[in-house]
């Protein structure tokens, strides 16, 4: 297992810009080490008789295919708006 020193909690602490004092360094490292330590016994697992995969979930693409179709005619849509100029809608300024 990997132990974190104080020393190693100060120095990422001042890499990142965080003043701590030496009881905080002191906690963290403990801290530290815990969670590097449950990351080592991940690595003792078996996992040869576990087959890959890329993702743990089985996903589907709900969405239909996009496809383009001509649903308004163009001159039917421009004519059921207020305004509009050179065979576009004109909407308000917003900003």
């Amino acid at each position: 297992m990997t132990k974190f020193t104080e020393e190693d909690v100060k120095y990422f602490a001042n890499f990142a810009r965080i003043a701590i004092s030496d009881e905080e360094a002191t906690t963290f490292a403990d801290i530290i080490s815990d969670l590097v330590g449950f990351g080592d016994a991940l690595k003792e697992v078996e996992t040869d008789h576990i087959e890959p995969m890329t993702h743990p979930l089985q996903l589907f693409n709900v969405l239909r295919e996009d496809v383009p179709q001509d649903i308004l005619d163009r001159e039917e849509m421009l004519a059921s708006v207020e305004e509009h100029e050179a065979g576009m809608i004109k909407v308000p300024n917003i900003l």
